[in-house]
């Protein structure tokens, strides 16, 4: 047992800093991440056993990470909601602090509008620069597929970030539309 430890924690080694950083990405936060990526470690070390080729690590440590994330996610009551960071907090109820908050609470809202699985492959891709064949890789799926998946998920977040402009945020999208396509992809804004 012991062996397999040690084998373990050598093979987890080069990938752990990438992965940890992975996790607070998807979970939004520094403890939230950790807390996943512990979950996550504990996890693949009770199922290290069930690891075939030591050269696979990577992409099965990821999957399991991913898999913990979206466990995590269908259990918890709060998966809809925003993570605040303490400044934004502060002001809830009140103006916003800067653009750049406003901003970043609008893309929250959108990245976690996505689902789990969802957020995973675009944080993998735009964030981490896994390509196309490592993503197939993990979730066993086609390159065709994931670009599939990962061209909808921005779309999604994309009409969520337009519904969430102001009427005059959202006429000069539309007047900075290239072709009559790009208009037509721009859906109007909620009346609310």
């Amino acid at each position: 047992m012991n062996r397999n430890r040690e084998l373990f924690w050598k093979l987890i080694k080069p990938e752990h800093v990438k992965v940890r950083a992975f996790c607070r990405k998807l979970m939004g936060s520094r403890d939230d991440g950790d807390d996943l990526y512990q979950d996550a470690l504990v996890l693949a070390l009770t199922r290290f056993a069930d690891l075939r080729n030591g050269n696979a690590v990577r992409p099965w440590l990821y999957r399991i990470v991913v898999n913990t994330f979206k466990n995590r996610i269908r259990r918890s009551r709060w998966k809809n909601l925003i993570s605040l960071t303490p400044e934004i907090a502060d002001t809830v109820g009140m103006a916003d602090p800067s653009p750049a908050y406003a901003a970043r609470r609008k893309l929250e809202r959108a990245f976690r509008a996505l689902s789990a699985e969802d957020r995973a492959l675009i944080t993998l891709f735009e964030l981490e620069g896994w390509s196309l064949v490592e993503l197939a890789g993990l979730t066993g799926k086609r390159e065709s597929a994931i670009k599939v998946r990962l061209f909808r998920a921005r779309r999604r977040m994309r009409e969520i970030l337009v519904r969430s402009q102001s009427p005059t945020e959202y006429a000069r999208t539309v007047e900075s539309a290239v072709s009559e396509e790009d208009i037509c992809a721009v859906p109007k804004p909620n009346a609310d």
